[in-house]
């Protein structure tokens, strides 16, 4: 075994997969993410959220939890500089979603709302659709500026979608959703979700809906009232051009950066020079990571893999056409 396994190396981890009023089955499907319970929403494929962390599926590590590896190995899994950040606590949150029906309409709060109210990150956040049904849409902003008198009309008289902007999406569309940015995922639509770690959602209507036990899940109005951003954009989704085994920047923030890399039947080699631990989704096809000369880590559709910040050097070579997308933290 290679010194670099005996310390760090590729890691994988087990799915934590969420049980949803609006979730379907192509995770398990698709992605052969196996449960017992129906209507599985999301898998959470990196995380450090309480109550929800991930455990190390692959190699020696497998069994440790991700804060226990990150208490162990601090710099050398995230990078010097994240560690100075964000020191014992893993700073990003890896999703796939698939949305049956759609989900409900939400906006998250910022770092300084976060922290004073729920001790909490903030949670801006970007998606990645994989796949859409015919007419699967995003909610995402408002058509006009708006503020918040005519925000809580149109909520009280559940004509909320008369100023909200809908965009219909299909595969490789991007999304970048920054904190009080209103949004909702429409019916049909699978996508990966890369996230600052936290779980605080502003629930601000749920389509008058009750879930499996006849409950209504909890709205949270008076909380988003100044947690909303009520400017709008003329354009939602971000624009890019694909390449050829060279990184295309989808987006960046001061809380992650996310490229998409396409690789056909090809070996992408790579130096990281980020000072930054690597995530790798793969969204479409499937590869091998090669590092240490002779050690690997295969990656299909519907899996991830975090590469440790003090792994500088390795190869993903691709049988046919392979897309990821690459995150970290600049």
């Amino acid at each position: 075994m290679a010194a670099t396994d005996k310390i760090l190396y590729p890691l994988k981890f087990y799915p934590i997969l969420k049980e949803k009023v609006w979730g379907g089955n192509k995770l398990s499907a698709r992605f052969n993410k196996k449960s017992i319970k129906d209507n599985i929403g999301e898998s959470w494929e990196v995380s450090d959220v309480d109550g929800d962390v991930s455990v190390v599926s692959n190699g020696s590590l497998a069994g440790k939890t991700l804060p226990e590896i990150l208490a162990e190995y601090k710099d050398l899994l995230v990078g010097k500089h994240v560690y100075e950040l964000f020191e014992n606590k893993f700073p990003l949150l890896i999703k796939f979603i698939d949305a049956k029906e759609p989900l409900s309409i939400q906006v998250h709060p910022n770092n300084e709302l976060a922290q004073e109210r729920h001790n909490s990150f903030g949670k801006t956040e970007m998606w990645y659709i994989m796949d859409a049904e015919k007419n699967g849409n995003l909610v995402v902003g408002f058509k006009n500026d708006s503020d918040q008198d005519e925000y809580l009309e149109h909520l009280n008289n559940k004509t909320l979608m008369n100023i909200l902007n809908e965009d219909k999406v299909q595969e490789g569309d991007v999304y970048f959703i920054p904190t009080g940015r209103v949004h909702a995922i429409g019916a049909g639509v699978l996508l990966a979700e890369i996230q600052q770690t936290s779980d605080i959602t502003y629930r601000i209507y749920d389509w008058d809906r009750p879930d499996q036990y006849g409950n209504y899940r909890e709205l949270h109005t008076d909380l988003a009232l100044d947690a909303i951003d009520y400017k709008a954009e003329k354009i939602y989704k971000s624009s890019y051009e694909t390449k050829q085994n060279i990184p295309t920047e989808l987006v960046s923030c001061e809380y992650f950066t996310t490229n998409q890399l396409l690789i056909n039947n090809d070996t992408y080699e790579a130096d990281n020079l980020k000072d930054s631990f690597v995530i790798y989704i793969c969204v479409s096809g499937g590869c091998s990571i090669q590092y240490d000369n002779d050690l690997e880590v295969d990656l299909e559709v519907g899996q991830t893999v975090l590469l440790p910040a003090i792994l500088k050097k390795y190869s993903i070579y691709s049988k046919s056409e392979v897309k990821l997308l690459e995150v970290y933290i600049k």
